[in-house]
């Protein structure tokens, strides 16, 4: 045997034993644990489950007053149900749709447990949203809107953190050149999510700062570009005008851009959310809804009016406050989350009847 292949041999036998005994080791090192007295974290159902609590809890007595009388005529039952879903902010419209479905079910006598599962079964029909579409394209641009205070930029941060998680590379958009913080507020985001960053001086035109932005993204092959607008009144005519200019703007420089377009609205102003997504709608196509603010409203029975009425589907939800917690919409976790406790009281009492 030649001498070259005698030292190969045995340096192939050297590297094999070290990875050998690398993984060993590896198999053999304690498992991190978490600290005595820590709580796991939460699963994504659990999550929604938290943030659902305060309109479950709403939902859930007022169904059991509803229902919990036995069995009554139907038309009797959906009369009382009404009241219930208007006033958890489902709206008249998709109320009364929601009941003509559940008419259309079920017998004139049906048992309380059967309206319970009629309406658990339409509103889970109601809410179901397509999944967002994977980035196709480089850059893929997501252009963000909504009015001040819904936490818009906020969103746009996690947005940020969510697409860095995925490995893809992100530029943030200072188009809200309206308010000097607005643009503080983003670029500290930036930096938190590992994001570049495209800004100009307040009260810069929003559609310059675009265009630089999208020019710097083609530049530095970004894989995600996501941009702030100003947080315009949708009531105010001029404001959603330049909302209009600045998607001409991206659709000129990147063809068939924005491929996403997400209107930011919050949870807690109820039939309020509905009426700025029908505005939003009408000004610009929009591709989804993020709703903010979950957690800390009852009326969380908005998101199923928005689903069904303007038929735009529920990209995401905001949980909490941390920055893992903007969550993909999941109807079936949204819904089991909703009904997540059954109602003793109906159980009781058709267990009388």
């Amino acid at each position: 045997m030649e001498p070259w292949i005698a030292l190969a041999a045995a340096g192939l036998l050297i590297v094999a034993l070290g990875l050998y005994l690398f993984w060993r080791r590896r198999d053999r090192a304690p498992r991190a644990e978490l600290p005595a007295g820590a709580a796991p974290p939460l699963t994504s159902a659990e999550r929604m489950r938290r943030a659902l609590a305060s309109t479950r809890q709403r939902l859930a007595t007022q169904l059991d007053g509803v229902l919990g009388r036995g069995t009554r005529p139907l038309d009797v039952v959906l009369g009382d149900l009404e009241e219930v879903l208007v006033g958890a902010d489902v709206g008249v419209r998709t109320t009364s749709s929601l009941l003509d479905a559940i008419r259309g079910r079920l017998g004139a006598d049906a048992a309380p447990s059967a309206v319970r599962a009629a309406l658990e079964q339409e509103i889970r029909a109601a809410v179901v949203s397509p999944p967002a579409s994977e980035p196709s394209q480089h850059p893929w641009v997501i252009l963000v809107t909504g009015v001040n205070g819904v936490g818009k930029t906020t969103t746009i941060g996690k947005l940020a953190a969510l697409h860095r998680r995925a490995g893809r590379t992100v530029l943030m958009v200072a188009a809200d050149t309206f308010r000097a913080a607005a643009i503080e507020q983003l670029g500290t985001w930036a930096e938190r999510a590992g994001a570049d960053f495209v800004r100009h001086a307040p009260g810069a035109d929003p559609s310059a700062v675009v265009f630089d932005g999208l020019k710097a993204a083609k530049a530095r092959g970004i894989d995600v570009v996501l941009v702030d607008t100003a947080g315009r009144l949708h009531t105010r005519t001029p404001l959603m005008e330049e909302l209009r200019k600045v998607v001409r703007v991206i659709d000129r420089e990147i063809p068939g851009a924005p491929h996403e377009t997400l209107l930011v609205v919050d949870a807690t102003t109820g039939q309020n959310a509905l009426s700025q997504a029908r505005v939003f709608k009408e000004a610009v196509p929009l591709t989804g809804v993020v709703l903010t603010k979950l957690d800390g409203t009852a009326r969380g029975g908005v998101l199923v009016a928005i689903r069904h009425e303007l038929e735009v589907p529920v990209r995401y939800v905001g949980v909490g406050e941390a920055l893992d917690d903007l969550r993909t919409f999941d109807a079936e976790e949204f819904v089991e989350a909703l009904f997540a406790a059954p109602s003793t009281v109906i159980a009781a009492r058709e267990g009388i009847d």
